[in-house]
């Protein structure tokens, strides 16, 4: 249940906040706190159940159904309009950095670390697309709605996805915004994502991760001074 797993991992945030505060520590969740480490993800698993309670990615003989690659190409035709949910902070984008544990692509593989989509090796019952794009500094209750919205409208539109990508996918170009402007001008534009969402979240939105970055831009941080 997406409602119940965003109030999980909400609750969880907050619970490790408060437990570190009583150890005189501080607990970030930034997407990435230190320089030259890995950042912080939150992936999403994405599975959908039939009325009956059965996954209709899997076909009758286990196969992978139409289903699932339509879900597969929504989120790959759609996932950059989003990046802005994902990746809400200036912060945010410092995680994506090619062969550094985050994908920077939109590419789908099975089992495959590198791509940006990736199918966990699974019981055709429990078989899933994993979205490893969203950031620990992401509001759950958006990023999970976003990732839903784009997988649904894929299977609206019937969209097809690329093919299977093997081998090492930080070799094949970067596909989602290096910023969070750019990332907005993306969202912005993006109308059959804010039928889903709703045109007035969608507008106010991105009001305010404007007014966000607006500020940001206005800080002159000790690099430049320094450079």
């Amino acid at each position: 249940d997406p409602l119940k797993l965003a109030d999980q991992v909400f609750f969880f945030k907050r619970l490790l906040r408060e437990a570190a505060l009583r150890h005189d520590c501080f607990a970030t969740f930034m997407a990435k706190p230190i320089e030259g480490e890995p950042g912080s993800a939150m992936h999403i698993h994405h599975s959908i159940l039939d009325p009956a309670g059965h996954n209709i990615f899997a076909g009758p003989q286990g196969g992978e159904t139409d289903a699932f690659f339509h879900f597969v190409g929504g989120l790959q035709q759609h996932m950059p309009s989003v990046i802005a949910m994902f990746a809400p902070y200036v912060n945010s984008y410092r995680r994506y950095v090619r062969d550094h544990a985050a994908p920077i692509n939109l590419e789908w593989g099975r089992d495959n670390r590198t791509t940006g989509i990736r199918i966990p090796i699974s019981d055709p019952d429990a078989r899933r697309v994993e979205n490893r794009l969203a950031g620990m500094d992401c509001n759950p209750y958006l990023a999970i709605a976003a990732s839903l919205a784009c997988g649904y409208l894929g299977m609206k539109m019937e969209a097809r996805p690329n093919k299977r990508y093997r081998g090492d996918a930080y070799e094949s170009d970067a596909a989602i915004p290096h910023y969070l402007g750019e990332a907005l001008d993306l969202f912005e534009k993006a109308t059959d994502i804010h039928q889903v969402l709703g045109p007035e979240f969608a507008r106010v939105y991105s009001i305010v991760k404007r007014s966000e970055y607006d500020e940001f831009l206005q800080v002159i941080s000790p690099w430049e001074r320094e450079h």
